[in-house]
């Protein structure tokens, strides 16, 4: 595929979805001239499942791969054993690699929902790292000062707090920094929080005597609670989720968010979702921008088909307080409304259980269960907040997420 030069898409490319370019005349200079560039990218699987987080260096990725670049898409089968750090307030614990194994099983098909996989240099770091001996790691730790590293924001404050900083910790810049010069990487891409890391690439690129990589940064997108969307603290919309479920998700979200998920999740055009944005601020109901974005996106992960099913089942169960024809079924264990919710998968414990019912957040066909008593019955429909619902039969015990 020839290289595309095309100014608009280079200046969107440069700008949507990013924080801060190093160095952006050097970049833009070099998109300009149509030269193919190795645009990298690096995702520990920590966890089994991407999410709308991993989607804006995922989607710039395939903005790069439009213009005719190569994508090379790094597992961090090797850092992800050592973890990093960039956006922890505590020390992240190490995994083993059964662990590592089994979470980046489907990555490649997860990726492949936005990317071009035929088109990308799908690789694991281990290829490269695991062969390192303290002779190669000392000489690439030679090129950086403690003091480096912990003048980091979120490293010295945490020993200022007298909290455990590792040495262990000390290794992931300089993992990730030979990524790229394993790939020889022209451009990099990644959160604002790794902005450390992705400048190490840079010094050990001109160590070995590449040319160092442009950088291009992500801010970081709120989740379902408003904090960074993390898989450490559940508030993600997955790609994996099942079409209603990810509708729901998106229509939960703060009405501040709608404008910012647009731009970052979506490829919906800039001047569409400027105009939704004065819409809102000129009075009209954010409610009906947010469902436009969560059929977007359903349709982004699943089908066209899949995205008009979970608005009319939004719209029957939630607008229009119709409980749905299809809910799954569940024969529990025990018929008090605590192991219901348990086992059903809609609770994670016995205290999660109780905090819900606390809460008014459960029903029994329709009514609000007052306390955790209460026992349901076969035939019963129970629901926990707007979006999970479960019937009580006395078939084969199945339990649902």
């Amino acid at each position: 595929m020839p290289i595309l030069i095309d100014k608009q898409k280079i200046q969107e490319l440069l700008s949507r979805g990013v924080d801060e370019v190093i160095d952006k005349e050097h970049l833009e200079k070099r998109l300009l001239l149509g030269k193919m560039l190795r645009v990298k990218l690096g995702i520990d699987p920590t966890s089994p499942n991407l999410h709308l987080g991993r989607s804006v260096p995922l989607l710039k990725l395939r903005d790069f791969q439009e213009l005719g670049h190569k994508v090379i898409f790094i597992v961090g089968d090797a850092t992800g054993v050592i973890g990093d750090t960039s956006d922890k307030d505590a020390e992240r614990p190490m995994l083993d690699t059964k662990t590592i194994k089994a979470n980046l099983k489907s990555y490649k098909e997860q990726i492949s929902k936005i990317l071009d996989i035929q088109k990308v240099e799908f690789v694991f770091n281990s290829t490269w790292l695991n062969k390192l001996g303290y002779k190669e790691i000392g000489e690439h730790a030679e090129q950086f000062g403690l003091g480096e590293f912990i003048a980091r924001d979120n490293i010295r404050k945490r020993l200022d707090a007298g909290k455990r900083v590792s040495l262990r910790e000390i290794l992931y810049p300089l993992m990730q920094g030979y990524d790229s010069v394993a790939v020889e990487s022209d451009v990099e891409l990644g959160g604002t929080d790794q902005r450390f890391n992705l400048l190490t690439g840079r010094t050990l690129q001109k160590h070995f005597g590449q040319e160092p990589q442009d950088i291009l940064m992500n801010p970081l997108v709120e989740g379902l609670d408003g904090r960074k969307m993390s898989s450490s603290w559940g508030n993600t919309i997955n790609f994996t989720d099942e079409p209603n479920d990810m509708y729901g998700k998106v229509m939960s979200v703060n009405d501040g968010l709608i404008i910012k998920y647009f731009e970052y999740f979506t490829r919906v055009p800039m001047d569409d979702v400027s105009k939704i944005e004065t819409d809102i601020k000129n009075g009209a109901n954010p409610k009906d921008a947010k469902m436009k974005l969560a059929h977007e996106i359903v349709q982004m992960y699943h089908s066209e088909k899949d995205a008009d099913v979970a608005e009319e089942y939004f719209v029957n169960t939630f607008s229009n307080k119709v409980t749905p024809n299809e809910i799954e079924q569940l024969k529990p264990s025990a018929y008090d409304i605590v192991t219901i919710l348990i086992e059903a998968g809609f609770c994670k414990s016995k205290t999660d259980a109780r905090r819900q019912i606390n809460g008014k957040g459960v029903k029994v066909n329709g009514e609000k269960v007052a306390d955790d008593s209460v026992e349901v019955k076969n035939g019963d429909v129970v629901q926990k907040g707007k979006r999970f619902f479960v019937k009580i039969i006395s078939t084969k015990k199945t339990i649902y997420d």
